[in-house]
């Protein structure tokens, strides 16, 4: 690894998200994996599922 790439993944490392970025990054992840597999799904889907309480 390069000098500077070793001094971007340490400073991401260091990285703490907060916990509105967290359910972006899930709901970010959850869309573009479900879109792979049926693109039919909308990003508003996935919102509306991650809103939903979980049992």
């Amino acid at each position: 690894m390069t000098t500077s790439l070793e001094k971007l993944v340490e400073h991401a490392r260091k990285v703490r998200m907060t916990e509105p970025q967290k359910t972006e990054q899930r709901i970010s992840f959850a869309f573009g994996t479900a879109k792979i597999e049926n693109e039919n799904v909308t990003r508003e889907m996935v919102v509306q599922a991650a809103k939903k309480p979980k049992k």
